[in-house]
């Protein structure tokens, strides 16, 4: 790939956080660092984040990395953020409020105007779609650019706002089969001067600008790839590759995703499909999660409590662990309550409970995906924080009955930083002419002593390469 000391930096952000991996090219972690950021405002339906708490945690984690690696060798960076999303930015690119994050549940008449003229197999459906959230917003003159989370990282960093990547676009309502935003768009009023320029994920966007430069420390020579949504990056960092594996993001929420040969859209259970090379991810997220448990446990009470778990012992407790009304998969409720009750007065008991609770969700959520085309996962690798906690695995491996192997990687910035190393490969490999869509693949190996293997899938005669 060149210069040898070429570093690749994914940047992932959350909702309680901000990570950023550095890798070289053949994989390996050559840094890390991780911001933590306050919560999400809650007030029943209502979930939104000023978008300056990201950008101030993304200088400060991009200062840590360079206090690891010199500014200099980091060649290309990519962003993830949070799936669905979204904030409304004026010409400057300045927010116009704060961002409705993915688990705003305040669009249901918004949502209903959708499924009146959204195809079946659009994104865009749903209470807490992105398209939902963007006509709750009711852009007024003011509004220039409608942006994910990622989205608006990415025009800071660039000073280009109104660009996107496909995958984070699905829930605004693009077309990933044709490429394009469609007409039914229209009917619902949407001004499409709003909807961003979309990439495939890897494709080169810009360079950092000199302001940009100056507060996160890198250099303005950094190049900024098109990224993905968070739980995509997480699956990409995790290292499935064939149809049947399966990936669960155990993060502030749960997302289950299995590689499927074709797509698979059933909105009536939060069910979407996106291209991942020649093939299909299909899957989808619930609301419960790790932001569940944080609400009732600090992270210390968690460890410290997490030893003393029986998972091989039911607590026969029913629960559906959520913070609010309101659930996208394997139940497609807005309504949907919490169901957190009786609780024990052991602590311990009430955390695994809630943990078999969450446990029962993925196995709804793999046999739901099953009933509608997928294959029963063959098996199943877990990312995000939750896939430390050994005895959850034991909880959810029993219920799933299927070999839970080990990530390649656990954290989403890993999968980014991968597509920003494959996406400057592509880019060398194109001899950075012109070419058509190019869908980047990832990479297995380098880190763990395994051969490397790139699958870059192209739109062209090369489509069954890998």
């Amino acid at each position: 790939m060149g210069d040898s000391t070429a570093l690749f930096l994914g940047l992932d952000l959350g909702t309680s956080g901000c990570r950023a991996i550095a890798i070289d090219a053949t994989g390996t972690i050559r840094a890390q660092a991780v911001v933590n950021m306050a919560l999400p405002e809650r007030d029943g339906a209502k979930s939104q984040q000023a978008p300056s708490i990201w950008w101030q945690a993304v200088c400060q984690v991009l200062r840590d990395i360079t206090q690891q690696v010199p500014a200099q060798s980091i060649r290309a960076l990519a962003v993830d953020g949070t799936s669905g999303t979204l904030l409304l930015a004026d010409e400057s690119g300045a927010p116009l409020g704060p961002a409705l994050m993915y688990n705003d549940g305040r669009s249901q008449g918004e949502a209903k105007r959708i499924d009146a003229v959204a195809p079946r197999e659009s994104a865009a459906h749903g209470t807490t779609s992105a398209l939902a959230k963007l006509l709750h917003l009711r852009p007024d003159q003011r509004a220039r650019y409608a942006l994910h989370q990622a989205d608006w990282i990415v025009g800071k960093l660039t000073s280009r706002f109104g660009v996107s990547d496909a995958n984070n676009c699905l829930k605004l309502g693009y077309d990933a089969v044709h490429k394009c935003w469609p007409a039914w768009l229209g009917p619902l009023g949407i001004n499409r001067r709003l909807l961003p320029e979309v990439f495939i994920p890897g494709t080169v966007i810009g360079h950092l600008s000199l302001a940009a430069a100056q507060a996160t420390g890198l250099s303005p020579q950094t190049e900024v790839v098109a990224g993905t949504t968070d739980s995509t990056a997480a699956f990409i960092a995790a290292g499935a590759t064939q149809v049947g594996e399966a990936v669960t993001s155990l993060g502030s929420t749960l997302v289950m995703k299995i590689i499927t040969a074709e797509p698979i859209f059933a909105p009536e259970f939060g069910v979407y499909s996106q291209p991942l090379g020649k093939y299909w991810l299909a899957g989808g997220g619930s609301n419960s999660g790790g932001a569940v448990l944080l609400h009732y446990f600090s992270k210390a009470q968690m460890a410290e409590m997490t030893p003393n778990l029986r998972p091989d012992q039911s607590t026969g407790l029913d629960y559906y662990p959520l913070l609010a009304p309101g659930e996208r998969f394997p139940i497609n409720d807005p309504l949907l309550a919490p169901h957190l009750e009786p609780r024990p007065e052991n602590d311990v008991l009430f955390f695994q409970a809630m943990l078999e609770g969450m446990a029962r969700i993925e196995h709804e959520g793999y046999r739901r995906l099953q009933t509608l085309g997928a294959p029963y996962p063959s098996s199943v690798r877990s990312a995000g924080g939750g896939a430390k906690n050994i005895a959850w695995t034991q909880i959810r491996s029993h219920l799933l009955g299927i070999p839970m192997l080990e990530a390649t990687q656990q954290e989403a910035a890993y999968g980014t930083a991968l597509i920003a190393r494959d996406g400057i490969r592509c880019k060398q490999a194109l001899n950075q002419k012109p070419a058509s869509p190019v869908d980047i693949g990832y990479n297995l190996g380098g880190a763990n002593n395994r051969p490397e293997r790139n699958i870059i899938f192209y739109d062209s005669e090369n489509t069954d390469e890998e």
